[in-house]
């Protein structure tokens, strides 16, 4: 059996998430209290069920810091458990609030929305530390469901790299391991002929390729990653998320991530994410 767990910060876009594995023939559980995962999973397995899909958070209550140990036994009985942590920042999340005016799962009446996302971050801090983690903050619903289909259908059976580029005046990604900052590079953007093209655009490829700091860089960074992979590999990590930022996420950073993930795909299972690129 195939199992994926869906959890994160409410507002996050978990639904959107389970619906995207409901459309990939999962069978999905919402809101499932997370001491019932065992007893659904044998449920499930003996009925037949090769893929499923449950939606586990905070509303499980102090319940949830067992979730981890849940993951680690079912582990140990051979299902192929996956967990797919929404986070966003606080900003994102209370503007969702607010225009769904929906009431937070731990409103109670006494504590703000602000209040209620740092209380939830408190609750699910251990289960963010085993999982892949997707920010969506500035995600629209079709590029988290695509992101969140790939995942899902990439074989786990040892670590992938994700490479992801972004635009800093977007923000950092919450859901990077390793950032690079490469903003410091001749810009592509100031020459009017490759302004509205992007760093997968041929123009832009041999723009970047002729200047010695930016291949002195990519170097450097493919230099870094080689030397410390095989320290991650041996944390048994299953995702590295390398995100390489520029100013506004369409040139310089997409060229990176192009490059690292051509470079690394010769010996490594690889993603490849360009953040800004798929809000267009």
């Amino acid at each position: 059996m195939q199992l994926i767990i869906v959890t994160g910060l409410s507002g996050s876009g978990k639904s959107v998430a389970l619906k995207a594995l409901e459309d990939s023939a999962y069978y999905t559980s919402d809101n499932l209290p997370a001491l019932l995962l065992p007893s659904l999973v044998d449920f499930l397995r003996d009925a037949g069920y090769a893929h499923v899909a449950v939606s586990i958070d905070a509303r499980s209550g102090d319940t949830l810091g067992q979730l981890p140990g849940l993951v680690a036994d079912l582990k140990s009985r051979s299902v192929d458990v996956r967990v797919l942590f929404l986070d966003a920042k606080t900003d994102t999340l209370l503007k969702r609030f607010s225009e769904t005016r929906r009431r937070h799962p731990l409103g109670d009446g006494s504590l703000t929305v602000a209040e209620c996302v740092t209380r939830e971050r408190e609750l699910l801090a251990d289960i963010g530390e085993i999982a892949h983690r997707i920010d969506t903050s500035d995600l629209n619903p079709n590029a988290l469901r695509a992101w969140v289909k790939d995942i899902v259908e990439f074989d786990q059976s040892g670590m992938t790299l994700l490479f992801q580029s972004f635009g800093f005046k977007h923000g950092v990604p919450l859901d990077a391991d390793l950032v690079f900052d490469v903003r410091c590079l001749p810009n592509p953007f100031y020459d009017p002929r490759l302004r509205p093209l992007t760093g997968k655009d041929a123009a832009v490829v041999e723009f970047l390729a002729a200047v010695p700091d930016v291949q002195a860089m990519l170097s450097d960074i493919k230099t870094f990653l080689a030397r410390w992979l095989p320290s991650f590999v041996a944390d048994n990590r299953s995702y590295v998320t390398v995100a390489v930022g520029c100013t506004g996420g369409a040139h310089r950073s997409v060229y990176f991530v192009e490059e690292l993930a051509l470079h690394f795909g010769r010996e490594r299972r690889v993603l490849v994410r360009h953040r800004e690129l798929s809000q267009a």
